[in-house]
């Protein structure tokens, strides 16, 4: 499984500033949607174009395009949510397909609660977003439910992950290409990450 920690200046520059724990909620909305776009931006790089041609203030001209329509953005709920709006900045005519897990604090497992898929989901190429990839439990259910659902073609992309919930999701799925702005040091008893963001979903939604 390729796991791709973005070093650009600007995503470390912002990763570091949501790592502020004075940070305002509106501040934590933008700045987490800013690195959605940034983040977007590198696990598109293999996306297929098709030439079309349309026209021009000096006539016709043959240009690239990408279909939106083939690809179905995942946010899992509810963090997944503060990620979308700088996913779709990227790809606006992407379907979004919508899941919802909680994670058991007792057993720190992910329950499924919530899940709308769009049609033909299984021939898309679809982005799983979450702004954390901590135990790796949440993920891992989402990833088999999508391949249960058909999907052959699947990446992830988070804000902040955790060496323990990479090593999970290498072993049980490996072909899913995994993008983040930052691998941290390790989880805590709880299965937090460290140093982290705290809890992104608190902070974007402003329950904190």
């Amino acid at each position: 499984m390729p796991v791709h920690e973005i070093n650009h200046p600007l995503v470390k520059h912002k990763i570091g500033l949501l790592r502020n724990k004075d940070i305002l909620v509106k501040d934590f909305r933008a700045i987490v949607a800013e690195i959605g776009v940034l983040l977007t931006y590198e696990a598109t790089q293999d996306l297929s174009t098709k030439e079309v041609t349309i026209d021009t203030w000096a006539g016709q001209a043959e240009v690239q395009k990408v279909s939106n329509q083939d690809i179905s953005v995942v946010p899992i709920l509810r963090a997944g949510l503060g990620m979308l709006d700088g996913v779709l900045q990227m790809l606006p005519g992407a379907g979004v397909s919508v899941v919802g897990f909680a994670r058991n604090e007792d057993t720190l497992e992910a329950e499924n609660y919530y899940e709308k898929l769009v049609a033909d989901i299984k021939d898309k190429t679809v982005i799983v977003i979450d702004p954390m990839l901590a135990t790796g439990g949440t993920l891992d259910a989402t990833l088999d439910l999508l391949k249960q659902a058909g999907c052959k073609k699947i990446k992830g992309i988070f804000l902040v992950a955790a060496p323990e919930g990479i090593a999970r999701i290498e072993q049980k799925h490996p072909e899913v290409d995994i993008y983040v702005a930052a691998v941290d040091d390790h989880l805590n008893e709880q299965g937090y990450i460290l140093p982290g963001l705290g809890d992104a979903g608190d902070k974007i939604f402003g329950t904190l």
